[in-house]
C-alpha cells in the first residue's frame, strides 16, 4: 500500500524491466546503449528513484518499444508532457492540485476501463456543476471562491475521458444512499439525476444500484477505484481515497481482492435496467 507518487514509480520500473527482458537485453546492456550507468537502471526499474520523460523515451527506443499507447501511458507515469509536447490540463492547476489528485487524474487520463463503488455521492466523472461545487464546497471547508472555483472546474474537465475516441468504459455500482442524499437543495439534486438517467444510457457507461434491501454488503468498508489499461495488466491499480490522502495497492492480491468484491456488489445490485428505473423514479420525486 503506497502513496500515489511512489506506486507511479514502482509501475513504470516494474513495465521497464518487463519491457528490456523481452528485448533480451540485460541491465548492463540497456545500461551502454542509452550511455548510463547500470545502477541507473536498476534505480529505475526498482522504482527507487524516479524516471524523466526523457530517460524513459530513451529506454524505449532502445527496447523497441514503438506502441504508441503504452509509450503515452508510460510517458504520462513519468510525469511527461502528451505526445505532442504540450502540458496535460491539469498541469495549469498544479498550485490548487495536491499530488495524488494529479496522481489520480494521470491514471485516469490514461485508463482504459475504470471500475467504481460509490456509498456517499455521484461519481466525479457524472457530476453536474451545481452538484460538484456543493460537494466540494462540504469536503474541503473554508475554501476562498477561486480555489473552489478551480476544483470545480477540474472535476468537469476530467468527464472529458468520457467523450474521448476511444472513451473511457465506466462501471459504477451506487449506493442507494447516493440518490437519497440530497446535495445541493432539492433542484441540485433534480438535475443531477437527470445527469446519471442520461449517462446510464450511455454504450461505455453502465450504472447500477446497490438498494438499501440488499442489506449489508462487503462495500461498508467504503468506496474504491479499479484502473485498468489496455496497454498491459500490470499496471492496473486501486485506489482508495481518505480525509487528508489518497492510497494506491498495486499487489496482484489486492487487485484480485478488489475485483472480485466489485463482481460480489454487481451481483448483489439491481440490474442496468432496474437502476435506471431507480434513478428515473428518484428523480422524478426529487
Amino acid at each position: 500500500m503506497q502513496h500515489g507518487p511512489s506506486v507511479r514509480r514502482r509501475k513504470l520500473g516494474a513495465e521497464l524491466r518487463t519491457l528490456r527482458t523481452s528485448a533480451g537485453l540485460t541491465s548492463g546492456e540497456a545500461a551502454r546503449l542509452v550511455g548510463w550507468h547500470q545502477s541507473k537502471v536498476s534505480r529505475i526499474e526498482t522504482g527507487a528513484s524516479g524516471a524523466k520523460p526523457a530517460d524513459v523515451r530513451s529506454l524505449l527506443d532502445a527496447y523497441g518499444v514503438s506502441d504508441p499507447q503504452l509509450r503515452e501511458l508510460l510517458l504520462v507515469l513519468a510525469g511527461s508532457d502528451d505526445s505532442a509536447g504540450r502540458h496535460h490540463w491539469w498541469h495549469a492547476y498544479r498550485g490548487v492540485l495536491p499530488p495524488t489528485y494529479r496522481d489520480f487524474i494521470s491514471l485516469e487520463s490514461q485508463a482504459s476501463a475504470m471500475r467504481t463503488l460509490e456509498t456517499t455521492v455521484v461519481p466525479g466523472l457524472l457530476q453536474t456543476p451545481e452538484y460538484a461545487r456543493a460537494v466540494t464546497k462540504a469536503a474541503v471547508w473554508g475554501l476562498p471562491e477561486d480555489r473552489l472555483d478551480a476544483l470545480v472546474e477540474v472535476r468537469l474537465a476530467r468527464q472529458d475521458v468520457l467523450r474521448a475516441d476511444p472513451p473511457l468504459e465506466l462501471r459504477a455500482v451506487l449506493d442507494e444512499a447516493v440518490l437519497r442524499r440530497e446535495v445541493g437543495g432539492p433542484g441540485v439534486m433534480a438535475r443531477q439525476l437527470e445527469r446519471l438517467v442520461e449517462a446510464a444510457r450511455l454504450p461505455h457507461v453502465r450504472l447500477q444500484v446497490l438498494p438499501f434491501t440488499a442489506g449489508a454488503h462487503i462495500g461498508v468498508t467504503g468506496p474504491f477505484v479499479i484502473f485498468s489499461f489496455s496497454s498491459t495488466s500490470d499496471l492496473d491499480v486501486v485506489v482508495l481515497d481518505h480525509l487528508t490522502s489518497s492510497l494506491h495497492l498495486e499487489r496482484k492480491e489486492d487487485l484480485r481482492v478488489y475485483t472480485e468484491a466489485f463482481n460480489s456488489l454487481r451481483i448483489h445490485a439491481l440490474s442496468p435496467e432496474d437502476s435506471l428505473d431507480l434513478i428515473a423514479g428518484t428523480a422524478t420525486g426529487a
